[in-house]
């Protein structure tokens, strides 16, 4: 729900999922490509719970990122905001709750 608006904008978009469901992003990678996205222009990068924050720490700390869009807890949400301090970049984050999704037969 991020990636497309980024897309319509002219933006590249990388898509770091979380390392418990890494499938769900690299089947809309497979979409993003037949639908004729060039290369380069959405990518996904997977990682286990082990370099996730190595992951996220270069996103962070790298000038080439100019935004961090987030979906998760507060206290992720938080190392964030801290780790892009460093380059001032722009950062939005949906943090806590726990907002169910429910599927209905009909």
């Amino acid at each position: 729900r991020k990636a497309g608006p980024a897309l319509a904008a002219g933006c590249t978009t990388v898509l770091k999922p979380s390392e418990l469901t890494p499938l769900t992003a690299v089947a809309l990678s497979v979409l993003a490509e037949r639908a004729g996205v060039p290369d380069g222009v959405f990518e996904v990068i997977t990682a286990d719970r082990e370099l996730t924050k190595e992951v996220g720490d270069e996103l962070c700390s790298n000038p080439v990122v100019k935004k961090i869009s987030f979906t998760g807890s507060t206290a992720v949400g938080k190392g964030l905001m801290k780790s892009c301090s460093g380059t001032v970049k722009r950062l939005s984050l949906e943090l806590g709750g726990n907002a169910a999704f429910v599927v209905f037969e009909d």
